[in-house]
């Protein structure tokens, strides 16, 4: 294995563009995100991300990122080297159904030797973090 993924897919009963507007606001990210706080930076191709990322059982640690891929109303993707053996890579993905009506994705893809060994060490961990983010999302999206 090579890589290795965690992802939550919920439903939201809200456009696209109030979902965006909650991912897009760095700075609000600690009124709605669980898992990952005081969120400085640009959204941008090559914009750096700094972040506080708080895991259930994991522990809590500052991370710096670089955005590899964003599109408005539908995603933001930031990627993380963690050193020789281990790079993460972070996302949240908008699907607008219908008018009024999406699926939001989130979760991580970690890659190399370490980013596996991590994955498997706290694989529950990651799948509870990721749900706990994507029912924050849906309930401040909706609200």
């Amino acid at each position: 294995m090579d890589m290795a993924r965690i992802e939550k897919r919920v439903g939201v009963q809200a456009p696209s563009d109030r979902i965006w507007d909650l991912i897009a606001d760095l700075r609000s990210w600690d009124r709605w995100n669980p898992v990952e706080t005081t969120v400085e930076g640009t959204i941008s191709f090559g914009g750096d991300l700094a972040l506080t990322e708080a895991i259930d059982g994991v522990g809590e640690r500052r991370a710096v990122a670089k955005v590899v891929e964003w599109q408005p109303l539908a995603q933001l993707v930031w990627a993380e080297s963690r050193g020789l053996w281990f790079r993460t890579i972070r996302y949240y993905e908008i699907e607008e159904l219908e008018p009024g009506a999406c699926i939001v994705s989130n979760g991580w893809i970690f890659k190399g030797l370490r980013g596996e060994w991590h994955f498997d060490q706290h694989r529950l961990k990651l799948k509870a973090a990721a749900e706990r983010v994507g029912e924050a999302l849906k309930t401040h999206a909706e609200g």
